[in-house]
């Protein structure tokens, strides 16, 4: 069940449909850019924000934040940050990818963190919005767009 009770109950505005994910339904504001994404380098993971002056979301907090990006990039170090974000308590709540490498699924996986990608409806940072409400359903591989 998602952590409904921070916001107000909402219509629905649209449903995606993606890949069956991982990790738990959640549902949170979501943070997009189109830009790809790397655990290693493109986040201070002590501070939650993200580090990389050249990244599209610099400075911007990911704590408990649903983050929308293009795809993942990078290898065993960049999965197991994942892990380590989450036992700090500085973690995304989910992470959204057009293309998520086998790998960060691994690290997700690992973190028990929540992660979907490929959609049915195209590039997934032009179809959400910064500050927009999602829940996600891994399991049935659908994202709602609450707000």
């Amino acid at each position: 069940m998602c952590e409904c009770s921070s916001y107000r109950r909402n219509a629905i505005v649209k449903i995606l449909k993606c890949h069956k994910g991982i990790g738990p339904p959640v549902k949170g504001r979501a943070l997009v850019a189109e830009d790809n994404f790397s655990a290693r380098y493109d986040l201070d993971r002590i501070k939650g924000i993200f580090s990389r002056p050249q990244h599209k979301l610099y400075s911007h907090s990911y704590k408990d934040r649903i983050l929308v990006l293009n795809q993942s990039k990078g290898g065993v170090a960049s999965a197991w940050m994942l892990y380590e974000m989450r036992a700090r308590n500085v973690s995304p709540k989910a992470i959204l990818f057009n293309k998520a490498n086998t790998i960060l699924v691994q690290g997700a996986t690992m973190a028990d963190l929540t992660l979907c990608d490929r959609f049915e409806e195209g590039d997934i940072t032009k179809i959400i919005k910064t500050g927009q409400i999602l829940e996600i359903y891994p399991a049935r591989g659908e994202v709602r767009i609450i707000t």
